[in-house]
């Protein structure tokens, strides 16, 4: 069975949107990633820290995901990451309400021995040198390596993002990013200038407009499912890219053909998060929930033309 590295946070939210609040609850991008992941059949590992406050049932929920917890570090008498945040109605926009680094201010990753010669290692949002650490951990052997940052890092450490932007494969971004990162308005154009800052694939998240994937001369563009109910989008871009890890991982295959079904099934795992609070109803996406999911997005996307 293939390995699977998720490197982020694991961390508490209090979310306000126009349906609802919530108090402190189990958030964080390395959370995310791993429960999408843990829908594919591969071996997965979660390097990060909490602090002793955070509940052991969080910790037996992601164990009983197939997930690693040995790189998860527990920092005695000390508190867990915390983000809360309030969105607007159209749930595109949102104001963060606030921050506590805690635990996750002297975060040093350790990779456990056993997952250093993974297949795919798929580095969730947090400092370019923290992300960078992780990378020169890992063997020769590894096969993929997925980066996921955002416009914070551009603002504040632009110079150490690069330098992580040009050891990975994949660059996944969202498009007000992209634009950011590059000084291009056309996601086009501004792929390929992030080609030549290192990555051979890049994708460019759209939010509820979809996602762009990027090889070369190569696109290949995907929808996002129409959804009557959008109840919280917190995590949303992490459960696309551990979806797209895990599908990936699980497969073996790298290839930009294999990477537009890995897109579909982040995209189909995506549409199941926002439809409740936080990582509620991630944890309870079935098989068959999957594969209804991915027959929608099929029956949006295929037609027939007669081209004279």
């Amino acid at each position: 069975m293939s390995k699977l590295v998720i490197v982020g946070t694991v961390a508490f939210d209090a979310i306000e949107t126009p349906f609802g609040k919530t108090d402190k609850i189990l958030g964080g991008a390395a959370t995310y990633i791993g429960l999408s992941a843990s829908q594919f059949n591969v071996n997965s590992t979660i390097v990060s820290v909490v602090g002793n406050d955070f509940p052991q049932n969080y910790l037996d929920l992601l164990s009983n995901r197939n997930i690693d917890i040995s790189g998860t570090e527990i920092v005695s008498n000390g508190k867990t990451f915390f983000w809360s945040g309030r969105y607007h109605y159209d749930m595109n926009t949102r104001d963060t309400l606030a921050t506590e680094l805690n635990v996750l201010a002297d975060f040093n990753p350790v990779v456990p021995q056993d997952y250093k010669n993974a297949d795919v290692v798929m580095l969730g949002n947090l400092h370019p040198l923290v992300q960078l650490s992780v990378l020169e951990q890992m063997e020769d052997s590894t096969k993929l390596t997925i980066l996921d940052t955002m416009n914070f890092w551009m603002d504040n450490a632009l110079e150490d993002l690069h330098k992580v932007i040009n050891k990975v494969d994949v660059l996944t971004i969202n498009d007000e990013e992209a634009r950011q990162l590059t000084g291009e308005y056309s996601l086009v154009t501004a792929a390929r200038k992030i080609y030549e800052m290192g990555p051979k694939f890049v994708v460019i998240k759209k939010g509820e407009h979809g996602a762009l994937l990027f090889h070369e001369n190569e696109i290949f563009s995907a929808p996002a499912l129409p959804l009557e109910s959008v109840f919280d989008p917190t995590g949303a871009g992490d459960t696309f890219a551990g979806g797209f890890a895990g599908y990936l991982a699980s497969t073996r295959d790298y290839s930009f053909e294999n990477m537009k079904t890995a897109i579909i099934y982040g995209s189909a795992l995506a549409s199941f998060c926002v439809e409740e609070f936080g990582t509620e109803r991630l944890q309870h996406v079935s098989d068959v929930d999957l594969k209804n999911r991915l027959k929608q997005f099929k029956e949006l996307t295929t037609f027939d033309i007669e081209l004279s």
